[in-house]
């Protein structure tokens, strides 16, 4: 009697098991774990740009984009193991710039994030604590701020958790397993 019940059992467990297997070596994959520039940091000048991964990254991307466009990358990025260093045409002036970057995991997992950051350059800089009035410390704690508060981010990599599809077959699964086991139940 109880026999149909626990193979209905079997069935959805292993089911769940078989559709969990795959998912279980994508979790594997690398992160960002610094950049330099920091994300929303501001700097006076830009030579390169560094991202170190948790581990070695392949076939790296690196964009160096203005607010107008334009592109400031130099040559293809150099990877050592889990850094991707990209040289940048100079002189960079100030402005708001965005670094887009993608890798490959060594899982094989395709990774991109961006990291937004201000060039300032050594005029805005001066400028900026010049123009505070004595009694007024706001405006020149504000850049130190600003700067030193990216510092303790970290970039996510875009990583946002189990991707959506993956919860909608996990559910479709548990539905069919519901099912059977509503059908296959003695009735009274």
């Amino acid at each position: 009697m109880k026999r149909p019940f626990l193979a209905a059992f079997a069935a959805l467990v292993a089911a769940l098991l078989l559709c969990a297997a795959p998912t279980l070596p994508a979790q594997a994959h690398t992160s960002l774990k610094s950049s330099d520039p920091q994300k929303n940091a501001q700097v006076k000048t830009l030579q390169k740009v560094t991202l170190e991964f948790a581990d070695s990254v392949q076939f790296p991307v690196v964009i160096v984009r203005g607010e107008d466009g334009k592109r400031y990358e130099k040559g293809d990025p150099v990877v050592d193991g889990p850094k991707v260093t990209e040289a940048v045409t100079e002189p960079v002036p100030p402005g708001r710039y965005t670094i887009a970057w993608r890798v490959v995991s060594p899982d094989g997992h395709p990774l991109e994030g961006e990291i937004p950051f201000t060039v300032v350059g050594d005029q805005s800089v001066g400028a900026a604590t010049s123009a505070a009035a004595p009694g007024d410390t706001s405006s020149a704690s504000a850049p130190a701020a600003a700067a030193t508060a990216p510092a303790a981010q970290a970039d996510d990599g875009g990583q946002r958790g189990v991707p959506g599809w993956i919860w909608a077959v996990i559910f479709g699964i548990a539905g069919v397993g519901i099912g059977m086991f509503l059908s296959l139940r003695k009735k009274p």
